[in-house]
C-alpha cells in the first residue's frame, strides 16, 4: 500500500497534555499516519552498543548485517491502549494460578512440564495486535526476543519535534538494566530461596547462528557487569555429570532458557532436561511456564467464556478476556465447519514459533488443510493489526503493527512494536523491524 505525504502533526499546535482517551486516540493515529521524521538515531546507538558489548565491532558485525532489525521510527499509542493490555496480561495470569486452569493445561502438556520449580519465567512477551477497539492478545511467549535489543533502541531515540520530546517519557525503559537483573535474581530464589546464581547460560542451538544472537552478547555483559558470569552455549556444549550441569568445566547455575524445544525432549538437549528434572539446574523461562502460558491450545480454554465461568473465574477477570480472540481447537469432528469459515480465521501451530506454518484461512489450499488436519493447530478468529505509514525514499507505504509488552510476574519491563509487511512478523520489511513505542 502507498499513500500521498499527509498533514504533518508535528506541525499542529492544537495538541494540549491532559487532552481526553478519545482526542489521545486520535492524535496516536495522526502520527502513525504522518510522522515520518527519522527518530532513530543510529550512531548513538552503535556507540552505545559498543561500548557495552565488548566485542570488536560489535555494530558492524551484528547490527549492520542485519538492516531490517530497527525501524526508523516510533509507533504511538495512546496510554489507555497500555492500560488496557497490562489489564489482559494481569488477567491472563490471574486464571493461570488457578487449580482447574493448571489442571486442564497439564492434561496436554509433556511429561517434563509436569513438575513447578518455582520459577515464574523470565521476558514473558504478550503480543497484541490494536485498533480502534479494545487490544486483541494474538499470542503468548515464554521466551520472547529483541528485549536488549529494543531497549538500546529506545534510549537512541531523537525527538523529531517539540511535541514528542515529552511523549518519549512513555516509552517505558528506565529502570530497564535493573529490572533484567534482579528478575534473575529473582528467579534464582524462587527456586533456590537465597542468594543468585553464580553463572548463568544463555542457551540456544546453534546460538552465533540465530538472527537475535546479538542480545545474547548484549545480556551476557549486562549480567557481567553485576558480577554474575555468563556464557553463551550450544546445548550440546552442557554435560550432567555427578549431578552438576557443566559446560565445559564450568559449573552453570541458572540457565536462561532461548531454546524452541519447548519441553527440552529432543536427544540432543539431554543433558539439560536431566539436570532440570532432577533440579540440579534453575531454568528460565522452563517447560511448565511454557505449559501455563505458551502452548497454544491454552488461547482455547482463555477465549472460552463459558469454561471460565465454570471455573468460577472472578466476573471482572472474563470480562477483560473477553477481548481475547476467540480460539478453537482444529479437529477431525469440527473441520468442515472451520473449512467453511476459513476466511475469518488464522490457523496456528499449537507448538509453533515464529510466524512458522502460520496460515491465514483465506490463503488456504486443499493440500495444506490436509496437513493442518494431521497436525495439532488452533483456529483463532482473526484480529486485523493496526498500520503505520513510513517512508521509502518520497513515498509513503503502510507497514502492519504487532505490539509486544515485555513483562515479569505481570510488571511490565519494555513495550515495543514490530513493522512489517506479509502475513506474520518478520524482518525482511524494507522500512520494518523493532520500534519502539510512545505511549500518548
Amino acid at each position: 500500500m502507498t499513500d500521498t505525504v499527509p498533514h504533518n502533526p508535528c506541525q499542529s499546535s492544537d495538541y494540549l497534555p491532559g487532552e481526553s482517551a478519545v482526542r489521545m486516540r486520535e492524535l496516536a493515529a495522526e502520527f502513525n499516519r504522518s510522522c515520518f521524521c527519522i527518530t532513530l538515531d543510529r550512531d548513538a546507538m552503535a556507540k552505545a552498543m559498543q561500548a557495552v558489548a565488548v566485542v570488536p565491532d560489535f555494530y558492524a558485525t551484528h547490527i549492520v548485517s542485519r538492516p531490517h532489525l530497527f525501524a526508523n521510527v516510533p509507533v504511538f499509542l495512546p496510554e489507555a491502549d497500555r492500560d488496557a493490555m497490562l489489564a489482559i496480561v494481569h488477567a491472563i495470569e490471574a486464571t493461570a494460578r488457578l487449580p482447574a486452569y493448571v489442571d486442564a493445561v497439564l492434561q496436554w502438556a509433556s511429561a517434563s512440564a509436569r513438575r513447578d520449580f518455582g520459577p515464574a519465567g523470565a521476558f514473558m512477551g504478550y503480543d497484541f495486535h490494536l485498533g480502534s477497539d479494545a487490544p486483541r492478545l494474538i499470542e503468548i511467549n515464554t521466551n520472547a526476543g529483541g528485549a536488549f535489543l529494543n531497549a538500546f533502541s529506545a534510549r537512541a531515540q531523537l525527538a523529531c519535534c517539540d511535541m514528542v520530546e515529552p511523549l518519549k517519557k512513555g516509552m517505558t525503559v528506565g529502570g530497564f538494566d535493573e529490572a533484567v537483573v534482579a528478575m534473575i535474581e529473582n528467579e534464582w530464589q524462587l527456586q533456590r530461596h537465597t542468594g543468585r546464581p553464580k553463572t548463568v547460560a544463555i542457551v540456544d542451538d546453534a546460538p552465533s547462528e540465530q538472527y537475535l544472537f546479538p542480545e545474547f552478547l548484549l545480556a551476557r555483559q549486562l549480567l557481567e557487569a553485576n558480577r554474575i558470569k555468563t556464557i553463551i552455549a550450544d546445548p550440546a556444549e552442557l554435560s550432567y555429570v555427578g549431578g552438576e550441569l557443566r559446560a565445559g568445566e564450568t559449573v552453570v547455575d541458572l540457565v536462561y532458557n532461548r531454546l524452541v524445544d519447548f519441553a527440552l525432549s529432543q536427544e540432543r538437549h539431554r543433558a539439560l532436561r536431566d539436570a532440570y528434572l532432577d533440579d540440579a539446574v534453575v531454568v528460565t523461562p522452563n517447560p511448565h511456564t511454557h505449559a501455563l502460558y505458551s502452548d497454544k491450545r491454552n488461547l482455547a480454554l482463555l477465549s472460552d467464556l463459558d469454561q471460565l465461568r465454570g471455573w468460577a473465574v472472578a466476573p471482572e477477570v472474563i470480562e477483560t478476556l473477553a477481548s481475547i480472540p476467540k480460539a478453537i481447537r482444529v479437529t477431525r469432528d469440527n473441520a468442515e465447519r472451520l473449512w467453511s469459515e476459513r476466511k475469518q480465521l488464522f490457523f496456528k501451530p499449537v507448538a509453533g514459533h515464529g510466524g512458522k506454518a502460520v496460515y491465514r484461512g483465506d490463503k488456504l489450499t486443499k493440500s495444506v488443510w490436509s496437513e493442518i488436519l494431521g497436525s495439532e493447530y488452533i483456529a483463532q478468529n482473526i484480529a486485523p493489526p493496526s498500520e503505520r505509514l513510513v517512508k521509502i525514499g518520497d513515498t509513503a507505504v503502510s507497514r502492519k503493527i504487532d505490539v509486544r509488552l515485555y513483562t515479569y510476574q505481570g510488571r511490565l519491563l519494555l513495550a515495543a512494536a514490530r513493522l512489517y509487511q506479509g502475513q506474520t512478523t518478520n524482518f525482511r520489511t524494507e522500512g520494518g523491524g523493532f520500534a519502539p513505542v510512545n505511549f500518548l
